[in-house]
């Protein structure tokens, strides 16, 4: 085991997206056991552990690998069971578990959201006054002693031979578990519960279970516990900060023993939460994220307290780009000059979940490209590289290779593209103006289509069927022709126009048959964007996407979309990419509308999730997407929470009331009774005009 430099990584679960997803689906769809389920978890539990610790790694973190939700299994372990899923004590199985997830055919699921500004979702906990906490999942517990039973083999250097010992010693790893007051804040009121219930009344009952989890964990033999505090780096009133400082200082007796890391990620820490984080009874470390909170060096500068630990998240977690180095090298020699040297830990900004696995399952990417990248299995290279260079160990040739990529990624004639650039910088102020007010448009777009007051549509992706995926397949190996499969395609749109046309659906889809994943698809037609075979990252559950890379100058989802569900490029603002993506979009729509489209969808669907973290920011992020197709009759669907919430919006909006995400079918009167309020809470505060739009599958039903 390395023990000359400090290094850690924030979470090992990205690693094996796929085949924890095929496990998940057999045992859902009843093909296998809970037996095999968790055998196969566990192997590959067991496979990540031992590769960790095999690349040096010091601090390996347990409890971040998860059947569903990291959030969703914080629930469990605190016993905090919707009434509904009449759950009766006792350890929290499968069957509750992926009920509270899931849905099952007499309730429906806990509600999804989007993690941040990530395309990663949790289940949100619902909560109430009278919520009763138990200590009911010991997962972290069970977790943290299996790593311990795990059998690894240390290489052993000599000056003559190099072997294998035959020791077997298991893996002491941190558990890692998400802080109590960010799960509160993350969490949101029961059905019924007045929205002026404050969550954080609750913490006073959850903080026993915390407690019983500690004393647990350390009687196994833990000495390191990390807990996740990501909300720190929120924009938080006083009194949501005062409950972190009352937290801490109830569990600070009870965590007397460990080494205690509270880490953040994702965005600079404001600078109360900086003062708040760092008078933390009990706590012993501190984790940021330093490559999108580099103000956040600033406050570290300014004073850090004397004999902590800095876990410096310098390895980005969220990207596929390899890191520069020699300026990672840079930073962390100044944070040593501050911290120390035995108190400095090299680490990833966040967890690796956000990333794909390993370049090595990439074969048939371009060289060029590939040498650019880093996926999971080289960002623990470029961590244990970093750390070693910091102990005076450092690797010449390693950076030297680095080096040469950084500048061949800066210097290369792909990246750039003088007549997109060109295209971006001759945007003027009105091209971000509509020409016309939201009634003038709507007006016009009913005298055109004529629609009723409630009409329906189904957002437009129908099921990518086994044939459809079949057809797709045999036309990407060259086993069929072309008109073959543009035929296959075309026969797929009429089964779905006929369907919805035997539904009475108003506005028709064609179901989208042609295309792959949502962005993927519409990046294939686009300069500077690459793909991969492999690169698949946890979205939610055992939905796995596979985001493109955007790597250059690119000329159809949504600009927005297309950028929050890709690797992007880090060499320019992101902005500036969005605008790019959004001019050839603007070329796709006029060309729609010549050809005589009435009705043109563009795909914003996560636009939430790219909100950045800063309100301060809201403001220009909200304004760079869809303002470039202002002179288009395009209606966006909205993020209907916001609406509810007091925005001013007098176009239509079109709420989402059939939920995708679980396999439960709603009855009729569910999704009326979902219409119903959203429509009363819109109007009551004169919100939204019509039409509205319904999205749903039971169009005949509610009329």
């Amino acid at each position: 085991m390395i023990e000359k430099w400090r290094l850690t990584l924030l979470d090992i679960h990205a690693w094996a997206p796929r085949e924890l997803k095929f496990a998940l689906e057999s045992f859902w769809d009843g093909k296998s056991s809970a037996e095999d389920l968790q055998k196969v978890a566990a192997d590959l539990r067991s496979a990540i552990w031992k590769q960790m610790s095999e690349a040096g790694i010091k601090y390996i973190p347990s409890n971040t690998f998860s059947y569903y939700d990291q959030v969703l299994d914080t629930t469990a372990m605190l016993g905090a069971v919707p009434a509904r899923y009449n759950w009766n004590g006792g350890e929290i199985g499968f069957d509750v578990y992926f009920s509270m997830a899931r849905g099952n055919a007499a309730v429906p699921a806990m509600e999804m959201t989007k993690w941040f500004d990530t395309n990663y979702h949790y289940i949100v906990p619902e909560l109430a006054p009278e919520t009763k906490f138990s200590y009911a999942s010991h997962k972290a517990v069970s977790e943290f002693k299996e790593a311990k039973a795990v059998s690894i083999f240390f290489q052993l250097s000599f000056k003559i031979l190099n072997y294998l010992s035959p020791m077997q010693l298991g893996v002491e790893t941190v558990p890692v578990i998400v802080g109590p007051v960010s799960y509160l804040l993350l969490s949101k009121p029961s059905k019924g519960v007045e929205k002026s219930f404050s969550l954080l009344s609750l913490l006073p009952k959850i903080l026993p279970v915390y407690k019983e989890v500690i004393s647990e964990l350390k009687a196994a033999g833990a000495t390191w516990i990390q807990f996740d505090e990501p909300m720190l780096v929120m924009d938080l009133e006083s009194h949501k900060l005062q409950a972190f400082t009352e937290a801490y200082a109830e569990l600070e007796s009870t965590l007397s023993g460990l080494n205690v890391l509270v880490e953040t990620y994702f965005a600079d820490i404001p600078a109360e939460a900086f003062k708040t984080l760092t008078g933390l009874k009990g706590v012993t470390a501190y984790g940021f994220d330093l490559v999108r909170g580099t103000k956040t060096l600033d406050l570290i500068k300014g004073g850090f307290p004397h004999g902590k630990y800095l876990f410096a998240g310098v390895v980005d977690g969220r990207n596929i780009w390899a890191n520069d180095l020699a300026a990672s090298l840079s930073t962390l020699q100044e944070l040593e000059g501050i911290v120390g040297k035995d108190k400095l830990v090299v680490s990833t900004s966040s967890s690796l979940l956000h990333t794909a696995v390993d370049l090595v399952n990439e074969p048939k990417l371009d060289k060029e490209i590939k040498s650019w990248l880093a996926f999971a299995a080289q960002k623990v290279v470029e961590v244990n590289a970093l750390a070693k260079a910091l102990a005076g160990q450092k690797d010449e040739a390693f950076f030297s290779s680095n080096a040469a990529a950084q500048a061949s990624r800066k210097s290369s004639p792909r990246v750039t593209n003088e007549a997109v650039q060109k295209a971006a910088a001759a945007l003027k102020g009105s091209d971000h103006r509509r020409a016309t007010n939201v009634s003038a448009r709507l007006d016009a777009q009913q005298k055109k289509l004529n629609l009723p007051v409630l009409p329906t549509t189904t957002i437009g992706s129908f099921p990518q069927t086994i044939e459809l995926r079949r057809v797709r397949r045999e036309y990407k190996a060259k086993k069929i022709s072309e008109e073959v499969y543009v035929n296959a395609i075309k026969e797929e749109i009429s089964k779905v126009v006929k369907l919805q046309e035997e539904l009475d659906i108003d506005v028709l889809v064609h179901g989208e048959p042609e295309r792959n994943d949502m962005v993927e698809y519409f990046g294939e037609q686009l300069s500077g964007f690459a793909f991969t075979a492999n690169g698949w990252v946890q979205s939610y559950g055992s939905r796995c996407v596979k985001p493109p890379i955007i790597y250059g100058d690119g000329m159809l989802t949504g600009p927005v979309t297309i950028l929050n569900w890709s690797f992007v490029r880090n060499d320019q603002p992101r902005f500036e990419t969005c605008y790019q993506i959004a001019l050839a979009m603007k070329d796709e729509v006029e060309d729609l509308e010549k050809a005589g489209i009435n009705v043109i969808q563009i795909d914003e669907a996560a636009l939430r999730e790219g909100l950045p973290l800063r309100k301060s920011e809201h403001a220009f992020y909200l304004g760079m997407g869809c303002p470039l197709l202002q002179d288009h009759q395009c209606r966006c669907p909205g993020h209907y929470p916001v609406f509810r919430e007091g925005v001013k919006y007098g176009a239509g909006i079109g709420p989402g009331v059939y939920d995708i995400h679980s396999p439960r079918i709603p009855s009729a009167e569910e999704i009326a009774d979902r219409i119903q309020q959203d429509a009363c809470s819109a109007r009551n505060q004169h919100l939204v005009g019509e039409p509205w739009t319904v999205v749903s599958r039971l169009a005949s039903t509610l009329r």
